[in-house]
C-alpha cells in the first residue's frame, strides 16, 4: 500500500502539475527547435554569408550541433543539484535560462553588422540554451512521474514528451504565419527576430504556472530517508547522485543511451533536416515545407499521450519496440514521398513518421523514471536521455546534410536512420519490463544494496 506520502495527489492537483510541466517544456522545447528551424531558413545567409549554400547550411547545423554538446553538461549538474535539492528548484532554473538566451538571440548583430564576432556570440547562447535544456527534460517528467502512481504513470508521464511537438507546432506556427505575412526579404531582413522576442514573453507565462506547483512527494520522502541513513550512520555523507548511478545503474544508462538512438536521428531527420530535403531536392518553397511540419506536429501531438496509455496497457517495450521498428521501415518510403514533390505525399509522410516517432517518445518518461532510484533518478534519467544527444541528435541534420551534399540522393541518409533503428531495437530488446514498479521501492532496495555493500567493506576491513 502506497504511504500518505506516496499516495496520490487528487486529479485536479496532478492536472495541476502536468499543466506546468507541459507548459514548462513546450516553452523550452519552442526556443530549441525555433533555433533549429531558423538554422535551416536564414542562418546561414545572415551569419554565414561567403559560403555556398549548402556549405553554409552545413555551417548553421554545425551551431546547432554544438547546443547539443552542451546538453550532457547540463544533464549532469542540473541531476546532481536535482537530487539533492529537489526537482522545482531546477526546472524554474532551467526555464530562466533557456528564455533569456533565446530572446538574447533575437537582439544579435548579424556577419554584416559585427563581422566573425556575430557567428561566436550566436554559438555561446546555443550552449546555454543546450546546457538548459539538458537539465529541463529529466525535471519535467520526473515531477510528473513521481506525483503519479503506477497504473496511468505511462500516461501521465508522456503529456511533458508532448513539449516537444508543441514547441514544434509553436515555433513552426510562428516562423509559418511570418512568412506568410511578409517578403522573403523583410524576413531576412528583420522578422526572423520576432519569434526569438516572443520567448520573453513566454517564459514569464511558464515561470509563473511552474512556481505555484510542490515539490514531488518521492523525492520528500527519499529525501527524508537519506537524512535517515545518514544520522544512524553518524553523519557519513551520500555518494554523490553520478557516482551512485555509475554503481547501481550503470546497464540502465546504456539500455537509455541505446533507446534514444533511433528517436532521436529520426526526429530531426523528419523535422528539422526535411526543411533542407525539401526545399533543395524536390523544389518545395518554404512555406509548403513548414506547413507540412505544421500539420504533423499537431498529430504528433495528439498521439503521444495514447501511446502512453497503451503503454501503461502492455508495456513500455512492446510500444517501444513498435515505434523503432516502424521508423526503420519507413526511411524508404518516407524520402520516395517527398521526391514526388506533392504537398499532400509530403504532409502524409512527415506525418506517419511522427505516429512512428510517438510511440518511442511516449512511453520514454516512464520507462527512463522507472530504471532508476529516487536520489539518483534524476541524474540517471538525465545522464542517459542527454548523453544519447551527443551522439544521435545532434549531428544527425549535419550528417544528413553532408550526405546529401555527398551523394545527391537520399539512399544513405535513410539507411543511416535504418542502422539507429537497429542500434533501439537491439537496447530495448535486452532491458526489462517496468511499468508495474514502484518508485519508492526502487530507491528502498538500492538503499539495501548500497547498506549491504557497506557492511560487507566494514567486515572486510575487520578481518
Amino acid at each position: 500500500m502506497a504511504s500518505a506520502a506516496t499516495a496520490p495527489p487528487p486529479p485536479a492537483s496532478l492536472r495541476r502539475i502536468v499543466a506546468a510541466s507541459l507548459i514548462g517544456t513546450t516553452i523550452e522545447w519552442y526556443d530549441f527547435f525555433l533555433y533549429g528551424s531558423a538554422a535551416a531558413l536564414v542562418f546561414n545567409k545572415l551569419f554565414f554569408p561567403d559560403a555556398d549554400p549548402l556549405v553554409g547550411t552545413l555551417l548553421s547545423f554545425l551551431t546547432y550541433a554544438v547546443g547539443f554538446a552542451a546538453r550532457p553538461l547540463g544533464a549532469l549538474v542540473f541531476g546532481h543539484y536535482g537530487d539533492r535539492l529537489g526537482r522545482k528548484k531546477l526546472l524554474v532554473l532551467s526555464l530562466l535560462m533557456m528564455g533569456g538566451a533565446t530572446f538574447a538571440i533575437g537582439l544579435l548583430p548579424t556577419y554584416a553588422t559585427v563581422g566573425v564576432a556575430a557567428p561566436v556570440l550566436l554559438t555561446v547562447l546555443r550552449l546555454v540554451q543546450g546546457f538548459a535544456l539538458g537539465g529541463e527534460w529529466g525535471g519535467a517528467v520526473l515531477l510528473v512521474s513521481e506525483h503519479g502512481d503506477a497504473k496511468r504513470r505511462g500516461f501521465w508521464a508522456s503529456w511533458p514528451q508532448t513539449g516537444a511537438p508543441a514547441g514544434q507546432l509553436l515555433a513552426t506556427g510562428v516562423l509559418s504565419l511570418l512568412t506568410a505575412l511578409i517578403s522573403d526579404a523583410s524576413f531576412t531582413a528583420w522578422g526572423w527576430r520576432i519569434p526569438f522576442l516572443l520567448s520573453g514573453v513566454l517564459v514569464m507565462v511558464g515561470l509563473w504556472i511552474r512556481l505555484s506547483v510542490d515539490e514531488s512527494p518521492v523525492f520528500k520522502e527519499a529525501l527524508a530517508r537519506a537524512e535517515a541513513r545518514k544520522a544512524e550512520q553518524g553523519g557519513a555523507s551520500e555518494k554523490t547522485p553520478l557516482v551512485a548511478v555509475l554503481r547501481h545503474h550503470w546497464r540502465d544508462v546504456l539500455v537509455a543511451i541505446g533507446a534514444r538512438m533511433a528517436e532521436n536521428i529520426s526526429y530531426y531527420v523528419i523535422t528539422a533536416f526535411i526543411l533542407v530535403y525539401a526545399v533543395t531536392s524536390t523544389g518545395v518553397s518554404k512555406q509548403t515545407a513548414l506547413n507540412a511540419v505544421l500539420i504533423a506536429s499537431a498529430v504528433h501531438f495528439a498521439v503521444i499521450p495514447a501511446w502512453g496509455a497503451l503503454s501503461d496497457r502492455v508495456g513500455r517495450r512492446p510500444v517501444y519496440l513498435l515505434g523503432a521498428a516502424g521508423v526503420g521501415l519507413w526511411m524508404f518510403p518516407f524520402f520516395s514521398l517527398i521526391d514526388t514533390g506533392s504537398f499532400g505525399n509530403l504532409l502524409l509522410a512527415v506525418t506517419v513518421g511522427l505516429v512512428l516517432h510517438g510511440a518511442m517518445y511516449a512511453p520514454q518518461a516512464a520507462f527512463f523514471s522507472e530504471m532508476f532510484a529516487t536520489r539518483m533518478r534524476y541524474s540517471g534519467a538525465s545522464i542517459g536521455a542527454q548523453f544519447a544527444s551527443v551522439a544521435a541528435g545532434a549531428p544527425a541534420p549535419l550528417i544528413a546534410t553532408a550526405l546529401l551534399v555527398d551523394t545527391g540522393g537520399s539512399t544513405w541518409i535513410a539507411l543511416y536512420v535504418i542502422a539507429a533503428a537497429v542500434v533501439t531495437l537491439i537496447a530495448v530488446g535486452v532491458a526489462k519490463e517496468t511499468r508495474h514498479r514502484d518508485l519508492s521501492h526502487i530507491e528502498e532496495d538500492s538503499a539495501a544494496g548500497e547498506k549491504s555493500a557497506t557492511a560487507h567493506t566494514a567486515d572486510a576491513r575487520t578481518a
